[in-house]
């Protein structure tokens, strides 16, 4: 080969090695009955793999994603981000396509051109999750909601709700052994209300969660309600930190993450 050749060649792979990664947001919507949550598994079926997996096949290349969070086993998500970079511009058909690839429980709903350092993970300023109760037996809502007929003093599981209010240490509601570095978050919004259905929703919003936080603090709050723990026990339970002090964890099944909050900064297109 001659030397232009191999100048030629050496400045081409330069190049292409060197592409500008666009970075991208979806906006997507899962039910979780069938996954074993949304991060990979070994050897289980997680939303995040079944989305590589659509997206690769499209855009004939390894796509990797990042999600807003990690949804436990069985948690829904009414409003999820994930980020993930291409070399090339894409558009709109993008969610047409990727709608006829996944399967019926997982929806793809928005697509965004993003600065090129956004983080749908580490980017998110707050996230916000609804816990569904249905005080009667439902059949269209055993998978949806937790069917609880036994009757619960929901004014007091407000006033309960309002002492999560704050920038603390919410470690009496974190799942044990998990790799976190602090188990401080700042709860920004916690209360309860009904539906039109006569369903008991609860609604949180933080800047972030400890792993099975929501499910801990709902058993709790339940707990409340039910007059088994007082106020004033709800507010020890926060201050000891320690998981073993918490009322066990509400079914994965009434869990939903309905909302997740960036910088407007950020988006720099959406698609449409």
């Amino acid at each position: 080969m001659s030397e232009s050749k191999r100048i030629f060649f050496k400045r081409l792979y330069f190049c292409c090695s060197n592409l500008q990664q666009l970075r991208y947001f979806l906006e997507l919507a899962y039910n979780g009955k069938n996954y074993f949550g949304y991060q990979i598994q070994p050897n289980q079926i997680s939303v995040q793999e079944v989305i590589e997996d659509r997206l690769s096949k499209i855009l004939r290349k390894k796509i990797s994603i990042v999600g807003a969070g990690r949804t436990d086993s069985g948690v829904h998500a009414k409003k999820m981000f994930i980020h993930f970079d291409y070399e090339d511009e894409l558009s709109v058909d993008l969610i047409k396509k990727l709608n006829s690839f996944l399967p019926k429980d997982i929806a793809a709903y928005r697509l965004f051109l993003m600065d090129d350092e956004a983080h749908a993970r580490f980017d998110a300023t707050s996230r916000s999750y609804n816990y569904f109760i249905s005080p009667f037996k439902d059949p269209f809502a055993f998978d949806s909601a937790w069917i609880f007929n036994r009757e619960l003093d929901v004014e007091k599981m407000n006033e309960a709700a309002k002492l999560l209010i704050k920038q603390g240490d919410f470690g009496s509601f974190a799942k044990l052994h998990t790799d976190v570095k602090t188990n401080i978050c700042d709860v920004r919004e916690a209360f309860w209300r009904k539906n039109e259905n006569g369903q008991l929703i609860f609604q949180i919003t933080a800047d972030r969660f400890l792993r099975n936080m929501v499910r801990a603090i709902v058993g709790t709050l339940v707990e409340v309600g039910l007059g088994r723990i007082s106020i004033h026990d709800f507010e020890e339970i926060i201050e000891q930190k320690q998981r073993s002090s918490a009322g066990a964890s509400a079914p994965a099944q009434g869990l939903y993450l309905v909302d997740v909050q960036y910088p407007k900064e950020l988006f720099k297109n959406e698609f449409k």
